[in-house]
């Protein structure tokens, strides 16, 4: 018996991660919408998928944008089995220094975007009983590090939402991955990364060390993109997936980093955490 087809909606997917998720998932012979504001980038996959990929105009901020992407994609695809919420992008600075606008805009693109492409798409999840959402969180969603607080905050949200949103919908046949990954060959150390406008000296030595330390690892970065995507698709092919995705061997080196510091802080407080009850017996 052949496999069923999926039918993927990308976002964010004209470069970097988001480009290698679209490759995977058709050399997978899924059906893929590439969601981008770039459409041209996607040329070369039409000639070589024809229609097999429905490339569209996506802005994730454009609301009129989203709902005409998604009426496409049901006229042409019926259905919508993988939702890949990977656009977004970086921002480095000390918290003191991003500006109102700068913080406004990350969160208008790497939060409410996302929530605005996921809510335009449950409903057909919804009347389906069955999909998956992939959201592109970062190893920043769960320790957050010097001179990317604000981008670690936009993503903290994602991981919230998400963990939410899993345990509201799973009853009705949805399932949600975070995807976190940590350093790979894409675009997000180049054109896919802001730095705050407003330098102050009293940082230089720590967010502005590592904002020099970052761009200067542009190109470099360990991590192989085409194998992330490959691990995204076996993700969406487990019948039992789990909620996170940790990728990348600097990621799991700073999660199990992160969750040792919050065992130490449980075990510090535990006694007095343990106490902060009325005693039995009292009436208030």
């Amino acid at each position: 018996m052949c496999k069923k087809s999926r039918v993927w909606f990308v976002t964010g997917s004209s470069q970097g991660l988001g480009r290698a998720i679209v490759e995977t998932a058709l050399k997978n012979g899924d059906r893929v919408v590439a969601a981008s504001r770039k459409v041209n980038a996607f040329q070369d996959l039409v000639h070589t998928w024809n229609e097999q990929i429905l490339p569209v105009v996506l802005d994730v901020t454009n609301k009129k944008q989203i709902q005409d992407a998604v009426v496409k994609t049901m006229d042409v695809f019926g259905q919508i089995d993988v939702l890949v919420n990977n656009a977004g992008y970086g921002l480095l600075g000390a918290v003191e220094e991003v500006s109102e606008q700068e913080e406004q805009q990350l969160f208008q693109v790497n939060v409410f975007g996302l929530l605005a492409v996921t809510r335009s798409i449950l409903p057909i999840m919804r009347k389906q009983r069955s999909g998956h959402i992939i959201n592109m969180s970062s190893i920043a969603g769960i320790a957050a590090g010097t001179g990317s607080g604000l981008y670690a905050a936009s993503k903290f949200a994602v991981e919230g939402l998400s963990e939410a949103l899993s345990s509201e919908a799973a009853a009705l046949g949805i399932k949600v991955t975070i995807v976190e990954p940590g350093q790979f060959r894409t675009n997000f150390l180049g054109d896919s990364l802001r730095v705050a406008e407003q330098h102050l000296e009293d940082y230089r030595s720590t967010a502005g060390a590592m904002k020099e330390t970052l761009l200067n690892q542009n190109g470099l970065q360990q991590g192989d993109p085409a194998k992330a995507a490959e691990a995204i698709l076996r993700a969406v092919e487990m019948e039992h997936s789990t909620l996170r995705l940790p990728l990348g061997p600097d990621c799991l080196m700073r999660l199990r980093k992160k969750l040792d510091s919050v065992e130490e802080d449980i075990q510090t407080w535990e006694n007095i955490t343990l106490n902060t009850g009325y005693k039995e017996g009292t009436v208030h």
